[in-house]
């Protein structure tokens, strides 16, 4: 079924301290993503990107200076979301940094109920009093469930935007010792990197469709360091033993043949780190799969 597919650009830096993810989108765009999704037959719109200040706004790191910044961006993307799916699009928003998904899924999920799945070497679980290093890349999708500070949970609309059972974990390898056990109490599922290894992607895909049974749409948050750093360098925060490239061209293979995706985060490019555009390529070719492009 073809789609007519929006793509909003979200070049946030202000998660985290490492400086090109605000480049991602741009670097995404060059490896030719509306194209690709044009050659599917699907209609492709394109807005642009949010306008977010940089790292050079900030006197210093501090989350209580980045908060009001991180928060507008957020706000906006909330926005452009929820405007797509109510005009029946289906929005693809380009990172920028993981912090960018608490507007992002929060717009998709105005007034519809849906399932989660956060593919990612992190757990992104922390929150600003478990976290060492405050960035909010790393507590966004505790932030979307209800955890965090206020005016991050609250963007949008107040409260949480998901609920755990309907949030899965995908690929994660690298958790703080706190986030854990956030992770443990929180009611998500949480397939690990040995889960993928002991069951396969096939066997874990099917659990979380038949989890998902009960929804009719999904939304896909797609961390680029959810890849093994030797297929796909560029991104801030590489963590060894990642993903497969044909991993994770399985996981969107099935996951389009449910006929559910109803929008898409592709986050954390950081175009500085990575060699000839090869993470970004990745990227596009995963989207591709992940709407219909088949080996035969």
């Amino acid at each position: 079924m073809k789609k007519t597919i929006r793509i909003i650009g979200v070049p946030m830096d202000l998660g985290q301290n490492h400086r090109g993810v605000d480049m991602g989108p741009s670097a995404v765009r060059y490896a030719n993503l509306a194209g690709s999704l044009r050659d599917l037959g699907h209609t492709t719109i394109d807005s642009g990107d949010i306008s977010i200040p940089g790292h050079y706004v900030l006197a210093n790191t501090s989350l209580q200076e980045r908060l009001p910044h991180i928060c507008k961006a957020c706000e906006s993307a909330y926005e452009l979301g929820r405007k797509a799916f109510a005009a029946g699009e289906i929005p693809i928003f380009l990172g920028g940094d993981h912090s960018a998904s608490i507007g992002t899924v929060g717009g998709v999920t105005d007034g519809t109920e849906i399932g989660l799945i956060w593919i990612d070497a992190h757990g992104d679980f922390n929150t600003h009093e478990t976290s060492y290093t405050q960035n909010v890349h790393g507590m966004a999708l505790a932030v979307l469930l209800g955890l965090g500070p206020k005016e991050l949970v609250d963007v949008g609309r107040p409260g949480p935007k998901v609920k755990s059972e309907n949030v899965v974990l995908l690929g994660v390898r690298d958790l703080d010792a706190k986030e854990k056990e956030l992770i443990r109490a929180s009611g998500c599922t949480a397939f690990t990197m040995r889960d993928v290894d002991e069951v396969g992607i096939r066997a874990l895909l099917t659990r979380i469709l038949k989890g998902f049974k009960h929804l009719d749409k999904i939304h896909v948050s797609l961390d680029l360091d959810v890849m093994d750093p030797l297929d796909a360098p560029g991104v801030g925060t590489p963590s060894q033993g990642g993903l497969t490239y044909r991993e994770g061209q399985l996981i969107m293979e099935i996951l389009a043949e449910t006929d559910k995706i109803h929008s898409v985060d592709i986050m954390e490019i950081n175009p500085i780190l990575d060699i000839q555009n090869r993470t970004a390529q990745m990227a596009v070719n995963l989207v591709a799969s992940l709407f219909g492009k088949k080996i035969l």
